[in-house]
């Protein structure tokens, strides 16, 4: 979720990689034109309305598709569309639900057809000009359920102690089964200040949340210096998004923590649900000096490898939050800064969402979000099969998290935060001994002790 004008600026040039966060919430947008080179198949010209449509999705996803699922067939895909081309539609309804049905083969949640309406939203979604309750969303492909990736802080789902794996089950009351996240969204979102209620799956229990919606805003980093038991200085620093302004924000909070004596920082990324890669990957310069961040890999085996540049900020010792509300952009970030052993990580493993997609504009204004790549850690992580494993677990008790508030993070009410500050503290135990980090360098045997 961006707001910006950079962003806007970005939609406006053709084509452009995206990353989608976690469930629909587009980071950048570029239209590709529609003009594409198959030859037509036998049942008439496809040329004009609604069968052009079609035939562009297909050849999309037979061009660019990545499948991550094992679900698509070459020869299956390609019989498929000479079955789709030979039949008569009386209008664009009926075109889309050819389209939905031969997408939904692919059983992957990410691709999906966006009817001009839903597609005009899309793109007001990158604008900034959001009114909603501030949750960001998934679709669980095995069970067809909405799931809560992460409530954004300071939004009315956050204060009502809405929280990562919820399942929603009634949006005011009306089932969610079979929703797609575009159909739950278009409930959840309103007019300020107008009320909706969530029913809630937690533990086996349904909780009904009622919530008032409001303008959106995020603020990506949160800051303070904190003092430990012995006296030490811990920079704490609390990424809430990776936003348009993220780094900018990151860069300024750094430089202050450092001015006021930062001796080592807690970097917290739970419950961060992605955004930007281009903001994870100078993010990750900041604090890593020399390595690969993150590569991206197609179908064909093209990877595009990003890496550290010699830029970074501070060498001295990280310890990182994470959690399973952590997805997407921030499982890039932990993932770089683990496998370089520039910081060891602390609390849970992450979602599991590493996916890149990419926006295509359709002939009639309609739009096709496609999965085309894969995001790969430095040492060859498939991020989404497998989530990003902490270094060390921990995780709050049920009963911690009944009394806990988003104004504790950070603080000894944290129990994480608190595993993360004894982390980092024998990490300056060990520099002070002799055994330093240096920015750069494997250093794996000082990440281990």
């Amino acid at each position: 979720m961006v707001r910006s004008q950079h962003l806007r600026s970005l939609v406006r040039s053709t084509p452009l990689l995206l990353t989608l966060g976690v469930g629909g919430v587009v980071t950048a947008i570029g239209m590709s034109s529609p003009g594409l080179s198959l030859p037509s198949a036998s049942g008439g010209s496809i040329h004009d309305s609604p069968k052009e449509v079609i035939d562009q999705v297909w050849q999309i996803v037979y061009r660019d598709y990545l499948d991550s699922t094992g679900s698509y067939d070459e020869m299956t895909w390609r019989q498929l569309r000479s079955n789709l081309l030979s039949k008569s539609y009386g209008g664009s309804a009926e075109s889309y639900e050819a389209i939905r049905g031969m997408l939904a083969s692919l059983d992957d949640p990410y691709t999906r057809f966006l009817d001009p309406k839903e597609f005009k939203e899309m793109q007001i979604d990158t604008s900034g000009e959001l009114m909603g309750v501030g949750i960001q969303l998934s679709l669980d492909k095995d069970t067809g359920e909405l799931i809560v990736v992460s409530p954004i802080e300071g939004t009315p789902a956050s204060r009502a102690g809405v929280q990562p794996k919820d399942v929603i089950v009634s949006v005011d009351g009306a089932s969610t089964m079979g929703m797609t996240t575009e159909d739950a969204v278009k409930l959840i979102r309103g007019p300020e200040g107008t009320d909706v209620v969530l029913g809630l799956r937690r533990q086996g229990q349904v909780l009904n949340v009622p919530l008032k919606r409001a303008r959106i805003e995020i603020h990506a980093v949160k800051a303070m210096l904190n003092t430990a038991p012995n006296g030490r200085k811990v920079g704490y620093i609390r990424l809430k998004q990776f936003n348009a302004n993220a780094t900018r924000e990151m860069r300024a909070t750094i430089k202050d923590l450092e001015s006021k004596g930062a001796e080592g920082y807690v970097l917290d990324l739970r419950s961060n649900p992605g955004g930007l890669l281009e903001a994870s990957v100078d993010i990750a310069r900041q604090w890593l000096n020399e390595g690969t961040i993150v590569s991206t890999r197609t179908r064909e085996g093209i990877r595009d490898v990003r890496r550290a540049t010699g830029t970074a900020m501070t060498d001295k010792p990280l310890v990182v939050l994470i959690d399973q509300g952590s997805a997407s952009a921030s499982e890039i970030l932990s993932g770089a800064l683990q496998d370089n052993s520039r910081a060891q990580l602390v609390g849970q493993k992450t979602f599991g969402k590493g996916l890149v997609q990419a926006v295509r504009g359709l002939a009639d204004g309609s739009g096709l979000t496609v999965t085309i790549a894969k995001y790969l850690t430095p040492k060859g992580t498939d991020i989404h099969k497998n989530g990003i494993q902490p270094d060390i677990e921990a995780a709050m008790t049920d009963k911690e998290l009944k009394s806990f508030s988003i104004d504790d993070l950070g603080t000894k009410r944290d129990s994480q935060y608190r595993r993360a500050e004894v982390t980092l503290l024998n990490q300056l135990r060990r520099s002070q001994a002799g055994t330093t980090y240096q920015a750069g360098q494997a250093n794996l045997t000082y990440a281990l002790q």
